[in-house]
């Protein structure tokens, strides 16, 4: 299969496909298990990270809801932009979810660009603290987010983790990055915040892995033994 390319498509360090690698593209997971969730013309989706809105655009096709992309890149926000400029379910906002407001210097390398990457070509990009985007949007609940952040979900987890703010989703799929110093470490501090909430459905080491909300109605005896969770 050769090595892995697109750090959103999987690890772009890595030199040759992981064992998880290899099971998620045997399943097909990014049109299997990130696409597939109990969802409906009255939920609110968050795709964090929206790149060209591929996904985004798969999960509105599907169910018919609301979605909010954040893209801070300036020429990817613009294409979604144009992409959805018809589409009154999706909204587009050009900055990025982190623990507060401010701005960041990010090396555009496609689905790659990062602010915790340096590269040949950079932009400034926007940040907001993603409780005030969520006062601002009068998002009580979302039931799906998506975050494929390159290297800041983890100041943005731990950020929603600490404010409570995490109760507020009810299914969380994120990728995390293993080219963040101590990532292995950062991972498992996580994912330990999150057991005291949600329940693990899916994990993919590095790939992709799914949290649900205990309370959310679905049946926690639903949760994957950890013997059997593919990594």
């Amino acid at each position: 299969m050769g090595a892995v390319r697109g750090v959103r498509a999987g690890i772009s360090w890595l030199s040759a496909p992981t064992p998880a690698v290899r099971r998620w593209r045997a399943l097909n997971g990014d049109k299997t298990l990130r696409l597939d969730y109990d969802l409906s013309t009255q939920s609110t989706v968050w795709d964090v990270g929206g790149f060209e809105g591929q996904w985004a655009s798969d999960i509105v096709a599907m169910y018919g809801c609301r979605i909010h992309i954040f893209e801070p890149i300036p020429e990817f926000a613009e294409g979604i932009e144009r992409r959805f400029a018809r589409n009154p379910l999706i909204t587009v906002h050009p900055v990025g979810l982190s623990s507060q407001d401010g701005t960041a210097v990010a090396a555009v390398a496609g689905d790659a660009s990062s602010h915790h990457r340096r590269g040949d070509r950079s932009v400034k990009i926007k940040l907001r603290a993603a409780e005030a985007i969520m006062d601002e949007l009068g998002c009580e609940r979302i039931d799906l987010m998506k975050v494929n952040i390159e290297g800041a979900e983890y100041d943005l987890l731990d950020h929603m983790i600490a404010q409570g703010m995490i109760s507020r989703v009810r299914d969380l799929q994120v990728q995390f990055h293993a080219f963040v110093p101590r990532a292995v470490e950062r991972t498992n501090a996580v994912r330990a915040s999150l057991e005291a909430t949600h329940y693990l459905t899916y994990r993919y080491d590095f790939m992709w892995e799914n949290w649900r909300l205990r309370d959310s109605g679905s049946d926690g005896a639903a949760q994957l033994p950890s013997s059997e969770l593919s990594r």
